[in-house]
């Protein structure tokens, strides 16, 4: 079951996560909420939208914008809308 961890927690684990560009990409329902807090960084992707982010936070320690997710995507992306993927640090392993 793929399963996301950084500073010893899991953050999210799941068997219902989809692959986009080598990243996992979590259902809402899978993460552990209370290490995510919202950040007001946006990005944009030509094909899937605009990207929100969250700040990972364990034991203290953050991780700024590890995590990110589209709120609401263009039409080819609507398979990840809401679903969160992970960077800088966080091991995601299948």
């Amino acid at each position: 079951m793929p399963t996301a961890t950084w500073n010893g927690a899991i953050l999210a684990q799941s068997d219902h996560c989809e692959t986009v560009e080598g990243n996992y990409y979590f259902p809402p329902d899978s993460i552990n909420k209370e290490y995510f807090k919202d950040s007001n960084t946006h990005t944009t992707c030509s094909w899937k939208g605009e990207a929100s982010y969250y700040t990972i936070e364990v034991d203290g320690q953050q991780n700024k914008d590890a995590a990110w997710y589209y709120p609401h995507t263009k039409e080819k992306a609507k398979n990840i809308e809401g679903y969160i993927a992970f960077w800088r640090g966080v091991k995601v392993e299948p």
